[in-house]
C-alpha cells in the first residue's frame, strides 16, 4: 500500500460505523415520536403538544447530525470534528449544478403547482414579511442540518461498498423510512402528506443529492442548500406533482451521468478530510 493510500485509509471511518449511525439516528427520532404516539397524554402534560416547531421535534430532526458528530469524535476526536465541519464550507461545483439549485428547483415547484392548478391561488401564503422571514429561517435551521448525517456520513459509508446510484437509492429508502413516525402524529407537517409519494420523493431526491455530493467533492453545504430548497416555504404547494418532476429529474441525471453513477471511481468515500481538503 502506498503512503497516500495508507493516509487515505487512516482517515476513513469504516463501513461498519453505519450500524451505530443508524441506531443513534433512529433511536433519537423514533424514540421521541414514539413516546408521543403511544403516550400522548403523558408527553403532552410533561412537554406540551409536539408540533413541527417544538424543541423535541428539532432534536428528532437533528438526530442524523448528532449521530455523525458522535461517531466523528469517537474516531478522531475534536480535531476530526473540526475537519469534518469544514466540509460545510465547500462550495465549488459546476455552473450546471448551481443553475439546477437556483433555477431548476424553483421551476419544479412552480411547474408542479401549475399542473396542480393552484399556482395563483395562494402565491405568497404569509400575512407579513416578518412571518415570511421567520418561516424561511426555521426552514433553514431545521431539515438542512440533517445533511451532516445523511450526506456527511451515511452516503460516504455506503459508497465504500456500492456505486453511487445504489448508495443513493439505499440511503433514500432509509431516509424515507426514518420519517415514517411523523406521519402518524397529528401536529406535524408530514401528517398531512401521503407517505407513498413522500417515500418515492426521498428516493429521487437522494439520487440527485448523491450526484451533487460527488461532483462537489463532498460538500455538505450544497447538500444542505438542496435540502432547504426542497422545503422552502416561499415555494407554492405542488404535491404530488413536484414529486413526479423530481423523479423525472433524477432519471435524467442518472442517464446523463450513467458512467460515473454506476461506477465507484469518482465516489466520495472520505468523511473526515485530510491534506488539502482538510484545509478547505
Amino acid at each position: 500500500m502506498s503512503e497516500t493510500e495508507s493516509s487515505r485509509t487512516a482517515w476513513q471511518i469504516p463501513f461498519r460505523s453505519l450500524i451505530p449511525f443508524l441506531l443513534i439516528t433512529f433511536g433519537i427520532a423514533w424514540g421521541i415520536i414514539g413516546l408521543y404516539v403511544f403516550l400522548p397524554e403523558r408527553m403532552g402534560a410533561m412537554f406540551g403538544q409536539l408540533t413541527g416547531n417544538h424543541p423535541l421535534f428539532f432534536l428528532a430532526v437533528y438526530a442524523p447530525a448528532i449521530a455523525a458528530f458522535i461517531l466523528v469524535v469517537l474516531n478522531d476526536g475534536i480535531v476530526g470534528l473540526r475537519r469534518f465541519l469544514r466540509r460545510a464550507l465547500l462550495w465549488r461545483c459546476s455552473v450546471a449544478w448551481y443553475a439546477f439549485l437556483i433555477i431548476g428547483i424553483p421551476l419544479i415547484f412552480v411547474g408542479g403547482a401549475a399542473l396542480k392548478g393552484n399556482l395563483f391561488v395562494e402565491p405568497l401564503p404569509f400575512e407579513s414579511m416578518q412571518g415570511m422571514f421567520v418561516a424561511v429561517f426555521i426552514a433553514a435551521i431545521k431539515g438542512p442540518i440533517e445533511e451532516f448525517g445523511w450526506r456527511g456520513m451515511a452516503l460516504p459509508l455506503l459508497q465504500q461498498k456500492f456505486a453511487p446510484v445504489w448508495a443513493g437509492l439505499i440511503l433514500g429508502a432509509i431516509w424515507g423510512l426514518w420519517h415514517f413516525p411523523a406521519f402518524l402524529l397529528s401536529g406535524t407537517q408530514q401528517s398531512e402528506w401521503s407517505f407513498a409519494a413522500f417515500f418515492f420523493g426521498c428516493l429521487s431526491i437522494s439520487v440527485i443529492a448523491t450526484q451533487l455530493f460527488n461532483r462537489s467533492r463532498g460538500s455538505i453545504l450544497l447538500a444542505a442548500f438542496f435540502h432547504f430548497s426542497l422545503m422552502n416555504p416561499i415555494f407554492p404547494d405542488a404535491q404530488p406533482y413536484d414529486t413526479y418532476l423530481l423523479i423525472m429529474a433524477a432519471s435524467l441525471i442518472v442517464w446523463w451521468n450513467r458512467e460515473s453513477m454506476f461506477a465507484k471511481d469518482d465516489s466520495v468515500i472520505e468523511i473526515i478530510p485530510h491534506g488539502e481538503a482538510a484545509n478547505g
